[in-house]
């Protein structure tokens, strides 16, 4: 190996020591923020929770005593422990995003600084969208569709009463949030992959089949083995899918722009 050689893994060295000192100074803001929230959300665990059973509570409707059960002494902890936790990354989320904005910042052109903001801005609505179309639709007619396999009971028939746990019922919520939340990122990964120009318009018209069926194939790995909210996952995600085809099409057509006027000058 020559000087030269040596003078350039030298130089090399520092650029990336900097950059794990910076990535190592983001990771523990971030951590930080999520430990506080925590601690936060843990206070605040059982008001959390109750407000997460109204959608059973709405599709029970009054005449249906709301009972939820524990099995275990230790269950009802842990699942504070883990809505904690749920919770913390929500409340974190801003802290965390500034951080990677501030960490990938520096990296980036201006206009490029000014796409990744708004990518940055449009996960959580995106996220908490999906949220609500899952706290306000999907889950209710969930929740409704597995109590009506209540059993009230006869001379002949057995009494088929619904009491999930409360872990379970957390469970199934959380999944379905975390599902749909992810789900309707759909759009920023795409339009994303279209910047990088890895992606375009005519390719994802072209898959729009294979699109279909591995849409449903998700929603039944995603969700619980019940119609109603397979297809509530399903249907969003196809929508979304035709949205970002338009977004895709609006990234292209900027490319498009931007490599006129350059050339034009």
């Amino acid at each position: 190996m020559t000087n030269e050689d040596m003078d350039e893994v030298e130089a090399s060295k520092a650029p990336l020591i900097e950059h794990l000192i910076e990535l190592r100074l983001r990771l523990i803001k971030s951590v930080i923020a999520i430990l506080i929230a925590f601690f936060i959300c843990i206070y605040f665990a059982s008001d959390i929770f109750n407000i997460l059973i109204r959608p059973y509570e709405w599709a029970a409707g009054p005449q249906h005593p709301l009972e939820l059960i524990y099995t275990a002494p230790q269950e009802y902890f842990f699942t504070q422990l883990k809505l904690a936790l749920f919770g913390a990354l929500f409340l974190a989320f801003p802290v965390i995003a500034t951080q990677v904005y501030m960490f990938v910042a520096p990296g980036l052109y201006k206009n490029e600084r000014g796409a990744f903001l708004s990518y940055l801005f449009a996960t959580p609505i995106l996220f908490a969208i999906g949220a609500c179309l899952v706290y306000f639709l999907v889950m209710p007619m969930a929740m409704t569709f597995f109590l009506s396999m209540e059993q009230t009971g006869t001379a002949t028939q057995a009494v088929i009463k619904h009491l999930p746990k409360v872990s379970e019922y957390l469970g199934l919520i959380m999944i379905l949030i975390l599902a749909f939340g992810f789900v309707f990122q759909l759009p920023v990964i795409l339009t994303l992959l279209a910047r990088a120009d890895l992606v375009n318009s005519d390719t994802l018209k072209q898959k729009h089949k294979w699109a279909v069926v591995i849409t449903f194939i998700m929603a039944a790995v995603l969700t619980p083995p019940d119609p109603i909210s397979q297809i509530g996952l399903a249907i969003p995600t196809l929508l979304l899918y035709e949205f970002s085809i338009l977004a895709v099409k609006f990234v292209e057509r900027r490319r498009e722009e931007a490599l006129a006027e350059r050339d034009a000058a």
